[in-house]
């Protein structure tokens, strides 16, 4: 199964939970990224946090979601939905589910400041994506409404 984070930039929170999902996957399960408007690059901070979790940084890269390498099964947004930005719609036959978080590229602030929002937006991110793997995947793959189900609410963890 393909899981796609999708954001606008494609630099930060699609980044991280691609990585951290590949880092900790099973077999049979991986994630790809993407963004409706690629910034083209992706954010030296979210390198560098994932480098700091012992975390490949290996390949990741922006991309838009228009050249993916595969069609994925499900589409998980990352927009943060408190910071009324619009999410992208992913256009295609796949299960659909929200996880917002702030987006970390627009912090400001102090140096600290700036890397506890990427901590918290990273933070979020593997705390939902540890709970999707708690769950009983084999069952769920077969159930598409409880699995829809499961992920809306691992989209309110630490929302």
């Amino acid at each position: 199964m393909i899981v796609l984070f999708l954001c606008t930039g494609n630099s930060c929170r699609s980044i991280l939970a691609e990585a951290v999902f590949n880092h900790l996957a099973p077999a049979g399960w991986s994630a790809m990224s993407a963004g409706s408007q690629p910034t083209g690059q992706v954010h030296p901070r979210s390198l560098a946090l994932l480098a700091r979790e012992g975390i490949s940084t290996e390949g990741y890269h922006s991309k838009s979601w228009e050249n993916l390498p595969a069609t994925p099964d499900i589409v998980i947004t990352v927009c943060g939905n408190a910071a009324g930005e619009a999410c992208p719609a992913y256009l295609g036959p796949v299960l659909r589910s929200h996880w917002g978080v702030a987006d970390p590229a627009h912090a400001s602030g102090t140096d600290q400041e700036i890397e506890a929002a990427f901590m918290a937006a990273y933070e979020a991110l593997r705390t939902r994506i540890e709970a999707f793997f708690a769950l009983p995947l084999a069952a769920l793959q077969s159930n598409r409404a409880h699995l829809k189900t499961e992920l809306d609410r691992i989209g309110t963890l630490l929302a």
